[in-house]
């Protein structure tokens, strides 16, 4: 009789931990759909053909990466003559675009680097500002095509097709120094020297895009990696721009990936989770974090895809000319939405 007690007791004990399994279980899934769970719908099907519009912005992207990449090549501290020679290059294409530029300088061991910036003032909203940004140099041992000359290139293109709009909020398109080690991370990333000058001045920046490494994509199953639990919730084929925020720019990404899902024929996904998640602060929207600005990073997620990462092997031959393209036409609307111009 002692015995069926105690068999009766166990049982009991286990169906509760079960219930009780179930409900974390359900709360956990819940907590990550609410992160996950994005405005629109991902496009799906054939992308349509580059319009002529897209083709010159093709042919100027591969212009700019192959400058960067293929002609100056490895930019970075170690090799300080080209990140040099990057700067000048990047320096007169927004002058070439009608742009005053400012350099922002700053010394690391008797040595100068800067970040390169625009802006176009705003109108009656013009103390909101939009920064959109990349990094221009590249991981020692790489000619940096993809990580990151696509992401400059893609700044540059955007300033581009901006330069003669009138913005309702102020719009800023800046090119970093140093996010690549031994900088990432440091007082001396190029980005958080940015972001800090900012907050000293009390400047409103309302929204910022970090362009990382944007231009590799893959139709192929299993093409796509994740960091756990993100490989429970997404596909596994690599053919989709990614928006990725930590939960304080939730509303960022959702209304940037909202306005890319109304404007662009082309798959997307996106997530506002936790920061300390592998990946999700690996570029220039951490540094905005770090003092209290929304961020996100527009991405092919760089080593959950891209098989070249850092290495001598990511050069401007890897890059897929026309899905960036439709990625950065995409992304000029977003930014049109963000700052309050109409470009139709």
């Amino acid at each position: 009789m002692q015995l069926g007690k105690i068999e009766l007791w166990n049982r009991g004990t286990l169906t509760r931990l079960a219930i009780l399994s179930t409900i974390l279980i359900s709360l956990i899934s819940g907590i990550w759909l609410s992160m996950i769970a994005m405005p629109g719908k991902s496009y799906s099907g054939t992308i349509p053909p580059l319009t002529a519009q897209e083709i010159s912005l093709r042919d100027a992207l591969e212009r700019d990466v192959e400058k960067l990449s293929g002609e100056i090549g490895e930019r970075n501290f170690i090799q300080y003559q080209k990140l040099g020679e990057a700067a000048d290059f990047l320096e007169g294409s927004f002058q070439t675009a009608g742009y005053k530029v400012e350099r922002q300088g700053y010394k690391i061991d008797d040595k100068f680097y800067y970040n390169i910036e625009v802006e176009i003032p705003g109108g009656k909203k013009a103390d909101e500002i939009v920064v959109i940004g990349a990094h221009y140099d590249s991981v020692v041992g790489s000619p940096g095509a993809n990580d990151n000359a696509t992401g400059a290139a893609g700044v540059l293109a955007l300033a581009r097709m901006f330069a003669d709009k009138k913005p309702e909020k102020t719009v800023r398109f800046v090119e970093f120094v140093n996010e690549e080690p031994p900088f990432f991370w440091t007082a001396d990333m190029g980005s958080l020297v940015y972001a800090k000058r900012c907050r000293e001045r009390n400047e409103k920046i309302v929204s910022m895009l970090s362009l990382e490494t944007i231009g590799y994509y893959s139709d192929a199953k299993n093409s796509q990696k994740y960091p756990a639990p993100l490989n429970l919730f997404y596909p596994t084929s690599g053919n989709f721009i990614g928006f990725i925020g930590n939960t304080s720019s939730s509303k960022l990404v959702r209304e940037a990936i909202a306005s890319f899902r109304r404007h662009a024929e082309f798959p997307s996904e996106g997530a506002a989770i936790p920061g300390g998640i592998p990946g999700v602060g690996w570029s220039d929207q951490w540094s905005f974090w770090q003092h209290g600005y929304p961020g996100l990073m527009v991405t092919d997620t760089a080593p959950y895809r891209y098989p070249y990462y850092h290495t001598a092997q990511d050069t401007p031959d890897k890059v897929d000319w026309e899905r960036t393209a439709k990625v950065i036409a995409g992304l000029e609307k977003v930014v049109a939405d963000l700052v309050g111009v109409d470009i139709n």
